[in-house]
């Protein structure tokens, strides 16, 4: 029976034991839900085969286990079938279309404490979280630790990125066998088989701690991944008061690797927009008085260098506004920069401009090019300084017509004491993007928590980092992001949401560190703008290198807000082809890239409507074009083709392709 709550009998070691069944819409996956000698557990199975082995649920609170002498008290069943539009994103309309099952439990002894804990199966995977309902016996409690599992049938290689020793979710993801991992952040990227791949993360995190998962060799299970959040320095993980709720665990289940990044369950599982008037919310594209910091033109501080003075920023300006770019990000404008900020966050201003930066008289500079600056604000993860300052920083950007602001965390702890990924820091990010919503300003915001959804609630949260950015590209030690890079970002940080990625240099000379550059062509550049997904995307070489280049001329073009998304080809960290729909028209754009092999790819075109005939301009790796030696080379095609034909491309090592395909 196909979207329908079952109950079963299920035997373990002789013993009968009554368990639920939950089916997804399409019927395929099955979930199994109960109790077993006292410990809540489900398992899950598509097409009758086990994807997840018999897993167990609950915590240890601060007075003990909340994960054994459990009973079920009773259940209560749900379906809703819906659509709802994005303000912005990947794909305009989402189906959000789900079976749920709440199972009610009980502890035993004294206290009686109550948990439910609510299941959604979908047709791509599932999403479960825990509820603590008001109880007199549960009210102020501490969650010591999430015993949440995930029990593997098979211990299959997965793309993860360690939590030990990485800052800001700013590592290398690496391919390798679950059982050999160390203590991974979510997402995780798991290929079980050729047609089975599964995406392991969290919905919509709030007032909790961030999820990792470490693991273990238990019984029952070749590997089983078990719940490791995020702590407070004094070792608890979450304080708690009844009524309230977790995040909930998401496990998507794909037979291609393309179907994780087209799912929706994440988005699925936040609550709807909470913002009434979302009229102030646009996406575009900006440039920035940044990369040049990073080449040592520039610098942050006060001095002869300093980057952001009133003249240079209004050569961004008038660049920005002949280009048709929407914004001018700054940084180092204002007070703060000078010494070591990283140890004196405390002392940064965000309404005080350094004397040579005219702030009030470069937005309405701006506003007459019909350009806005963004307000950058790094914290130097001081925390409760930039909450001090939030309302009348925002109340000052929102007079001036300011309507974006890029914040920075750039330090391992906030407030020099707790975790930025603990729920101290968790807090802390969802008051900047509520009041920020509140002066009608969108947030882009490096050194995050990893994104959960919470755009769809709300949507004033634009994209983040939360990876190896471009910035990589200029000042690590190891040379760079390794040339497989783009070709796993979408299938690993981009599952948890739009990457502040910060693509388009042009210029691969690096004098202060001549082996650090982009391990790309400059083709593959271009494709960065289509395949690594953000609705404010940033030009960000400096301005005198996109001058007399007719690469620029993509940059120009390509939108960033979509109706649509296709991933056309894929495999994890090989390669990877994306195809997606213009919101304002009927355009397409695609991109591609390639690993470190050189790569003939067909690309199909079968997206197309049928009745309509295009152009495609086609940039892609010219003769010679190697990452290299090489990367500058760029052949320049227009093709004649319909939804029947097929682009042919060659893509030199690390290189790609961006094609714009305009219908007439």
């Amino acid at each position: 029976m196909r979207g329908v709550l079952l109950l079963s009998w299920l035997t373990y070691s002789g013993v009968a034991h009554a368990a639920d069944v939950l089916t997804s819409p399409d019927g395929r996956l099955r979930v199994t839900v109960g109790v077993k000698g006292g410990k809540p557990f489900y398992a899950v199975c598509r097409d009758g085969k086990p994807v997840v082995n018999t897993s167990y649920l609950g915590f240890t609170l601060d007075d003990g286990d909340f994960c054994n002498d459990f009973k079920v008290m009773g259940r209560t069943r749900n379906s809703k079938d819906e659509t709802w539009t994005q303000p912005w994103g990947e794909d305009r309309v989402v189906r959000n279309y789900y079976n749920e099952l709440k199972v009610k439990l009980q502890q035993g002894g004294k206290k009686k404490r109550l948990l439910n804990i609510v299941f959604r199966a979908f047709d791509d995977g599932i999403g479960f979280r825990y509820e603590f309902p008001q109880q007199q016996n549960l009210i102020d409690f501490r969650i010591m630790e999430e015993k949440t599992q995930i029990a593997m049938p098979t211990d299959a290689e997965a793309w993860t990125e360690p939590t030990n020793g990485t800052v800001y979710y700013e590592a290398v993801w690496t391919k390798d066998l679950l059982s050999r991992k160390d203590t991974v952040n979510t997402p995780i990227t798991i290929e079980v088989g050729d047609s089975l791949f599964m995406a392991l993360h969290e919905a919509n995190l709030t007032d909790y701690a961030s999820l990792n998962y470490t693991p273990r060799h238990l019984p029952g299970a070749a590997v089983t991944l078990v719940a490791a959040l995020t702590p407070w320095q004094n070792g608890v993980k979450v304080y708690a008061k009844a009524p309230f709720v977790s995040p909930w665990r998401t496990i998507i289940i794909a037979s291609k690797p393309g179907d994780l990044i087209t799912s929706k369950l994440m988005l699925n599982l936040n609550e709807p927009c909470r913002i009434k008037d979302t009229s102030w919310i646009e996406t575009g594209k900006y440039v920035g008085i940044w990369w040049g910091m990073h080449m040592k033109d520039y610098t942050w501080a006060q001095g002869p260098q300093h980057g952001a003075t009133t003249s240079n920023t209004k050569r961004y300006i008038d660049f920005a506004a002949k280009h048709g770019l929407k914004a001018v990000l700054v940084e180092g404008w204002n007070y703060g920069w000078d010494g070591d900020w990283t140890k004196d966050g405390d002392k940064f201003s965000f309404t005080k401009p350094y004397p040579d930066y005219d702030l009030e008289g470069l937005q309405k500079y701006a506003l007459s090019k019909g350009v806005r600056l963004v307000a950058h604000n790094e914290t130097g993860g001081a925390a409760k300084n930039y909450e001090n300052q939030l309302d009348s920083a925002f109340a000052l950007y929102e007079r001036l017509g300011i309507r974006a602001i890029k914040t920075g965390y750039v330090n391992r702890l906030m407030d020099g004491k707790e975790d930025q990924h603990s729920q101290y820091g968790v807090r802390h990010y969802r008051k900047v993007v509520e009041t920020a919503a509140k002066y009608h300003l969108m947030v882009i915001n490096h050194e995050p928590a990893m994104p959960s959804g919470l755009c769809r609630t709300y949507p004033n949260l634009m994209s983040g980092e939360g990876m190896r950015g471009q910035e990589y590209n200029a000042w690590s030690m190891d040379g760079g992001n390794p040339p497989y890079h783009v070709c796993v970002l979408p299938f690993t940080r981009g599952l948890a949401g739009s990457m502040d990625f910060t693509p388009g240099i042009f210029n691969f000379t690096n004098k202060v560190l001549p082996d650090t550059h982009p391990q790309t062509t400059l083709a593959k550049q271009l494709a960065e703008y289509v395949l690594l997904y953000s609705p404010w995307q940033m030009a960000a070489d400096m301005i005198e290198n996109y001058e007399h280049q007719p690469a620029f001329s993509f940059v120009e073009s390509v939108p960033t807000d979509w109706e649509k998304t296709v991933v056309v080809n894929a495999k994890i960290g090989n390669y990877i082809t994306i195809a997606r729909k213009d919101k304002a028209s009927d355009d397409w754009y695609v991109g591609s890239a390639t690993d470190v092999d050189a790569r003939d790819l067909s690309i199909d075109l079968s997206f197309l409507d049928k009745d309509r005939e295009y152009m495609a301009e086609v940039y892609a790796d010219g003769p010679g074009a190697d990452f290299r030696s090489n990367p500058y080379p760029l052949m320049y095609q227009r093709i004649k083709v319909t939804y029947a034909s097929s682009l042919r491309l060659h893509l030199a090592p690390s290189g790609g392709a961006a094609i714009r395909i305009k219908a007439f």
